[in-house]
């Protein structure tokens, strides 16, 4: 019998881009409703409210054989007045936040889609164990505030380091990276 070492594999690559069909949809939402309702309690019920009728979805997918799998992370943004742009929602599976650039990488498509479409200022509302990834993605801090119970911290993106993304629907392919043995 042959034994295969496990380590001379990688893991899949991940698709980051806009949610366009179905499933994408429906698997951001189960996945906010895992992250905000079930694991961490913030909301009751559901975590859904008015602002996803207009916000644009941005999801990210892993893959099987290159083919989208499943939703591993979402985030969600929209224009509240012309120029100023928020993103909110930031959740990545529980199985995934090993991968580490999950988080980031959907950061980075939200605020280079809202800058494509005309953002002069992109704010959050950010959970505190968060801002310092936040901080490295060249964000800085404005005030804290309690959103639903839970403190946040208001953040801004410096938008010079986001260049815009015309077309968030392809996004991009995140290459796996080779496990070290």
């Amino acid at each position: 019998m042959i034994e295969l070492d496990p380590r001379a594999f990688t893991c899949p690559g991940y698709y980051i881009r806009a949610a366009s069909k179905r499933f994408e949809a429906v698997g951001a939402q189960a996945l906010r409703h895992r992250v905000f309702v079930e694991e961490q309690g913030i909301f009751a019920r559901h975590d859904r409210d008015e602002i996803d009728l207009i916000a644009t979805h941005l999801v990210a997918l892993s893959t099987y054989a290159h083919e989208a799998d499943q939703v591993v992370g979402t985030v969600r943004i929209h224009e509240e007045a012309s120029g100023l742009w928020w993103g909110s929602r930031l959740a990545v599976d529980s199985d995934f936040r090993a991968v580490g650039r999950l988080g980031a990488e959907l950061i980075r498509l939200a605020v280079c889609t809202a800058h494509a479409r005309g953002a002069e200022r992109f704010l959050a509302h950010v959970q505190m164990q968060n801002v310092p990834l936040f901080e490295k993605l060249h964000w800085r801090a404005l005030e804290e505030v309690s959103l639903h119970g839970t403190p946040h911290m208001k953040m801004v993106a410096s938008l010079d380091h986001y260049p815009p993304c015309a077309d968030p629907v392809a996004g991009w392919y995140l290459r796996p990276r080779k496990v070290q043995a």
